[in-house]
């Protein structure tokens, strides 16, 4: 007999699983079993095996698409301060070097969110959190990068474990020390890079405050060189990598990533079919934006025929961010991606899952599969094309983060 903490019958189940032969990896007419939080059994109702109905709470889904929750793996939900100032000096005709001549971009992010205490980025970080579970979110990646400094970076982190500590949604720390270079440093970037290698890493590894390190690697940003000098340290300590990688340039980032059998390369609108194919070969994620690609008007599109063509997973994320991605919406993400670099919402729903969990490089989630957790999001449509086909609506029913009802 089948002993569950919960079963949802009169499903219809997205599982995403590429073992199930069929689109989104459907099950119709289905029912779920959860047991400890994870999934303990699925299928077709018909073979649902026995079970005590009075020992058993069941939950009737009338028809509708239960799927993975959802994880946003790429984000920036820690900071202060805002800068729609710009925003609208930018559409008056002031440029992005004029505005950062006057103190604005990234410095002033910089200088609001070191200047916060720690309860204000607590509060902001547990909003954004707010909006996002509301979709449908269960897993978030949150990047330091707005400190810049030891302390500051830090205290990012500190606020990162706290804000997994006390919020449903499960967040998962990144150390993006190297995000950009602060004013102290405007004329040194590699004594700022000797900085996050020589005493930030070490104190992120030994406090255990993140899981992965991001570098920004750009001609704005850091070089090929300095990021992989960041890599190499970070590896050392025991700690994964990721990058920031062809999003304005080509600067060989992404097949640095691979190098180091990294996780991921975001933004890659840059990206060439040789870096294609060392992420193919190094199996590194492709993590899309189409926030930032909407936000900042670019043209250049990430080669999404060639990711195709080369089986590199390609996940979707927010970026959520206030300078170049202020849209703290994954689901808005899903139609972006679809409108803008052309997906499938197959493809779509797949990067807001199974393949956001590769980036993060999390085995246990992202798939409706026995022995996954049971992170689970039921939605009140026909179809799971329509997740990425409509956007504004209030089509979420419940969420379960670990078998646990949190709507």
């Amino acid at each position: 007999m089948l002993e569950a903490d919960l079963l949802i019958i009169d499903v219809n189940l997205a599982t995403m699983d590429p073992a199930i032969d069929s689109p989104y990896g459907a099950i119709e007419n289905a029912a779920i079993a959860i047991k400890d939080g994870e999934i303990s059994w699925l299928g077709p109702r018909s073979q649902l095996p026995e079970i005590d109905a009075l020992a058993t709470p069941i939950h009737k889904a009338n028809g509708q698409w239960l799927t993975p929750g959802l994880i946003d793996c790429h984000t920036h939900i820690l900071f202060a301060g805002s800068r729609a100032n710009e925003f609208e000096q930018r559409l008056l005709g002031t440029s992005y070097q004029e505005i950062a001549a006057q103190g604005g971009g990234i410095a002033s992010t910089v200088t609001a969110t070191r200047l916060a205490d720690r309860e204000t980025l607590y509060v902001n970080g547990k909003e954004r959190l707010n909006s996002l579970l509301k979709e449908g979110v269960t897993t978030v990646e949150s990047k330091s990068g707005y400190g810049l400094d030891v302390e500051n970076e830090i205290k990012l982190l500190e606020i990162n474990q706290l804000l997994s500590e006390h919020h449903p949604i499960d967040v998962h720390s990144t150390f993006l020390g190297a995000h950009a270079l602060p004013l102290e440093y405007k004329d040194n970037s590699q004594a700022y890079i000797d900085l996050v290698c020589d005493e930030m890493l070490p104190l992120v590894a030994e406090r255990q405050l993140a899981t992965a390190v991001d570098v920004f690697c750009e001609n704005v940003g850091f070089s090929y060189q300095q990021t992989k000098q960041v890599f190499e340290r970070a590896q050392a300590l025991g700690l994964q990598v990721k990058c920031h990688a062809e999003q304005l340039s080509n600067q060989h980032g992404s097949e640095l990533v691979a190098d180091f059998n990294g996780l991921s390369a975001d933004h890659i609108e840059y990206l060439d079919e040789a870096g294609v194919e060392a992420m193919a070969r190094g199996d590194v994620t492709a993590v899309l934006l189409p926030g930032a690609f909407y936000f900042l008007r670019e043209t250049q599109l990430p080669p999404i025929e060639l990711l195709r063509k080369h089986k590199v997973a390609m996940a979707i994320a927010s970026d959520f961010n206030p300078g170049t991605a202020p849209l703290c919406s994954l689901r808005l993400m899903l139609n972006m991606a679809c409108t803008l670099f052309r997906m499938t919402p197959e493809e779509a729903l797949r990067g807001v899952t199974a393949h956001a969990a590769r980036a993060l490089g999390l085995g246990d989630r992202g798939m409706l599969k026995v022995g996954m957790r049971a992170d689970l999001a039921l939605w009140n449509i026909s179809h799971p094309a329509q997740l990425s086909y409509q956007f504004g609506v209030t089509d979420l029913s419940n969420l379960w983060i670990l078998g646990k009802l949190n709507q």
